[in-house]
């Protein structure tokens, strides 16, 4: 316990708190002594008044005096719905201090990304993707905490910070493990709700050290009383001063402020006069002394209270219809009642004019005593102050989203000015909130429609289940033109999709295609329509699709991008049945303009989404055209990249790149993209598409790598097994998991899964056998106990193969029939095989076929030339038994 000494006039928030500065002070020694030790997280919690703010204080002087950078923050009650709100506090010291050239020196490929969420850069059109912008924040503070090292970062109230704060601070705490610097968080408990409560349980359970806040005891009330009123204050008066706050050391400052203003004598005759005196320092006392100030004081601080941060008495003065010198008057009466004060210059504005409650209790009481009708009218006057500044329809919302509805059709059009601002820095919970209320107003029944549509794009990665249901009523309603309408059902069967309704997306667009005419826009529907449906797992394709693409690919040119689109579902859908490479190529080809993707079907365009571009290079990379799947793959992972979205979208580029490195044989390339990919999936959320795209060809490539253990592990931890995605993931997952079964030695359930992936492929038409190579794991999984059946499907994968017509198809075949086979026959096969794969771009399969061409003609050059694509390719597996074999007798080395 601290020790009272009489007469000191000590910090009541601080008194019995020097177990909490301890363990500041010895985190901040931690961090001033190496710059290349990990930082750490510090979290105070407690109820209002328990002196979580004082600690934060505390901590910038102890931080300062070791010569520490310091940035602080603080959030408040009715600033929540202030997108980026806390971090641009944060940063700003850091940014004021950079000329627009350094900040963009310093954030180098992140200026673009997180400099509009930053306010220091201008947005650009398209909408940003809110993970890339909050990874953008993280790497602009990674960059500048190493310039302004040793850093402290201070965020107080934490539980009123705004959603893509928290967002950010999550992925901060969570990378702290390489950069030195010391966060400190002070925060109540169970005050948030939502979805960003846990985000904020992420920043608290990464702290280090996590205090919980205790109220004073009786003896620190005593002795804080005695330091504040004099050593005569006697021991019934202390007591009672403890009984009536609760040992809070708010309450206890405000009462003890009350008693010397009275000039209420401590002792025991007194203190039955402490009750009331307390109710006049909180809640509706509070808000009875300020009504004793008068109306204009009252104004004042309800003006003060609107605003919410950025106080000035001009503004205030504005707001409140009251003239500078009145402003100056009422804001002293404020500061003399305790009510507003001066902020801090550490640790706020610096303006000659500048203001602040004394504290968040405060402002919330003075906010709620504000007639609700009054309260309203004045957030809208606030939005056209904050307007006539030239700050933005996005800075005023926050105001706009309380004014009472009532049919302004000019409010509908700001908000939905400030949604579009939203979207452009990344914070489309923002933008939603700001459209949801436009719909309160209402909006006129030619631009509700409208409305409705704008929601469901901002909602559309975010809250699919949402989505369908806004993007449903803007169908429903008149209003759309004809090229909004089919935009409008194309962003509802993606909802659908995101939200594993599938079935319903294909349905969706054929009644919508059914409508129209023949022209563009049917022909884009359909091809929408066959687009889902050819990444469609199951059985709900429409009778005869095939052969519809077929026709409509035979009169299509590639003029435009319905065509090519088109074009391109045909390329899919023929690779996918294993109909002839060469031909799949060149439908393939004829989608692209000068050997690129067409303006408009690009990765980051979103009139067709990323699917059709996805199954362009996968149509690449399963007909053995690696160069041009390749040179797509890693167009898609640039383009993200610098368009910073670092979402779903870098996720499944990093997986299908890992895709490209596994076909072409580059297996630890390959593995790191994938567990890239998974890394980026994880923050996505499981079970999506993507997340199984990157689990599977991770496991895939394990297995190719020979780590069998690994890959057993992978497929544990991150749920690789059955009930399968209802959209197709290539490699076939059925397949692939088979032959983990097989190689952790469960035969019996290997040989059920692949039967189940050949049941499966049969009824989609799928008879690619590189792409779903269930045939060839049966075959030889089969060899010993049905011999028979085994060389039946090997006889049909090698049919399959040349219908195929690939070198890759046909070699596996031949892998295939050579491992079922002994003697001479053996080695004819695998030398067909290897002559094959020596001119395929797959270099794991010739590697493997060089071994097991060695193996069966005994011959150590083959072995040694195996050996040495193995290790090339990284396959540990295959170099651990093409070593094997040339130590053994047969194979003297």
């Amino acid at each position: 316990m601290t020790e009272v000494r009489p007469m000191q006039a000590a910090s009541a928030s601080l008194w019995e708190r020097d177990q909490e500065v301890a363990v500041v002070a010895r985190a901040i020694d931690a961090l001033c002594a190496d710059q290349s030790s990990s930082g750490a997280v510090l979290v105070f919690q407690g109820e209002a008044g328990l002196g979580k703010t004082a600690l934060l204080t505390r901590t910038r002087r102890l931080a300062e005096a070791r010569g520490c950078t310091v940035w602080s923050a603080r959030s408040g009650e009715t600033l929540r719905s202030v997108p980026f709100n806390v971090v641009r506090q944060l940063l700003q010291p850091a940014l004021v201090s950079l000329m627009p050239e350094e900040a963009r020196e310093y954030l180098g490929d992140w200026y673009d990304i997180a400099g509009p969420a930053l306010g220091i850069a201008e947005p650009s059109e398209r909408p940003a993707d809110p993970q890339g912008v909050c990874d953008g924040l993280v790497a602009a503070v990674r960059r500048l905490a190493k310039r302004d090292w040793p850093l402290v970062l201070l965020v107080d109230d934490a539980h009123w910070a705004d959603q893509e704060t928290l967002r950010f601070l999550a992925a901060f705490a969570d990378r702290l493990h390489d950069l030195s610097v010391l966060v400190v968080v002070a925060r109540r408990p169970g005050e948030m709700r939502g979805e960003g409560a846990p985000m904020l349980e992420a920043v608290t359970t990464s702290g280090h050290t996590i205090s919980s806040l205790s109220a004073l005891t009786p003896d620190a009330v005593a002795g804080l009383t005695r330091a504040t009123l004099g050593e005569h204050a006697d021991a019934p008066f202390c007591r009672e001063v403890w009984a009536v706050t609760g040992g809070n050391p708010y309450e206890t400052v405000e009462l003890l402020a009350k008693v010397h203003d009275s000039e209420l004598d401590p002792t025991e005759s007194s203190a039955g006069e402490l009750r009331a005196l307390n109710r006049s320092a909180r809640g509706g006392g509070l808000v009875a002394r300020l009504e004793e100030l008068g109306i204009d004081a009252t104004r004042l601080a309800w003006a003060a209270a609107i605003l919410g941060d950025g106080i000035t008495v001009d503004l205030v003065a504005r707001l409140a219809t009251m003239s500078r010198e009145d402003a100056e008057r009422c804001a002293d009466l404020l500061k003399a009642s305790r009510i507003l004060t001066a902020p801090d210059p550490a640790t706020g504005s610096t303006g000659a004019d500048a203001l602040e409650f004394v504290h968040p209790l405060i402002a919330t009481a003075v906010y709620n005593s504000i007639p609700d009708a009054l309260r309203r009218a004045w957030h809208g006057v606030a939005a056209q102050v904050v307007t006539d500044s030239h700050l933005g329809a996005a800075a005023a919302s926050r105001h706009l989203l309380q004014v009472h509805p009532d049919d302004d059709q000019e409010l509908v059009e700001q908000l939905r000015e400030a949604a579009r601002e939203h979207l452009a820095v990344g914070a489309p919970d923002a933008a939603r909130r700001c459209l949801e209320r436009a719909l309160v107003e209402p909006p006129l029944p030619e631009v509700h429609a409208h409305v409705l549509y704008e929601l469901g794009c901002a909602t559309l990665l975010t809250a699919p289940a949402k989505t369908i249901g806004h993007l449903q009523a803007a169908l429903a309603m008149p209003g759309l033109d004809s090229a909004e309408r089919v935009d409008a059902v194309f962003r509802l069967s993606q909802a659908l999709l995101h939200n594993n309704q599938l079935e319903e997306a294909v349905r969706t667009v054929e009644a919508e295609a059914a409508r129209h005419p023949d022209g563009p826009a049917r022909m884009r529907l359909q091809a929408v329509q066959y687009m889902w449906e050819g990444i469609h797992a199951g059985e709900s394709a429409s009778p005869g699709r095939s052969e519809r693409l077929v026709d409509l690919a035979r009169t299509c040119t590639g003029r435009d991008n319905s065509e090519r689109a088109l074009l391109i579902l045909r390329g899919f859908d023929a690779m996918s049945r294993g109909e002839n490479a060469e031909e799949v190529v060149e439908v393939c080809d004829r989608t692209l303009v000068n050997g690129r993707l067409a303006p408009g079907l690009g990765w980051t365009d979103t009139e067709w989404g990323i699917e059709l571009p996805m199954m362009l290079a996968s149509s690449y990379a399963y007909t053995d055209r690696l160069d041009r799947a390749e040179a797509l793959f890693t167009d898609a992972l640039r383009t993200y990249e610098s368009a910073g979205w670092s979402g779903g979208h870098l996720a499944l580029a990093h997986a299908y790149l890992g895709l490209g490195h596994r076909r072409r044989g580059r297996l630890k390339e390959a593995e790191a993209s994938l567990r890239e990919s998974l890394r980026l999936a994880e923050r996505v959320g499981r079970g999506l598409p993507l997340y199984w795209s990157a689990t599977c060809n991770l496991v895939d490539t394990l297995l190719a790598r020979g780590h069998v253990e690994e890959a057993w592990s992978v497929a544990e931890r991150y749920g690789f097994g059955p009930p399968y995605p209802s959209t197709i993931v290539l490699p076939d997952p059925q397949s692939v998991r088979g032959r983990l079964l097989l190689a952790v030695g469960r035969t019996k359930e290997g040989i059920n899964e692949l039967e189940a992936a050949e049941k499966a492929a049969g009824t989609r038409g799928h008879h690619n056998p590189v792409m779903v190579p269930w045939v060839v794991d049966l075959a030889r999984a089969l060899a010993a106990e049905d011999p028979t059946r085994a060389a039946r499907l090997a006889t049909d994968a090698r049919s399959q193969a040349e219908r195929f017509g690939t070198d890759t198809a046909i070699g596996e075949a031949l892998r295939c029939a050579a491992a079922l086979e002994t003697g001479q026959r053996a080695v004819r096969l695998a030398e067909q095989a290897v002559t094959y794969l020596e001119t395929s771009p797959c270099q794991y399969e010739h590697a493997a076929a060089r071994v097991e061409y060695g193996i069966a003609a005994r011959s150590d050059a083959e072995l040694r030339r195996g050996l040495a694509l193995a290790r090339s390719c990284g396959a540990d597996g295959l170099v651990a038994r093409a070593q094997q074999e040339l130590g053994t007798g047969h194979h003297p080395v």
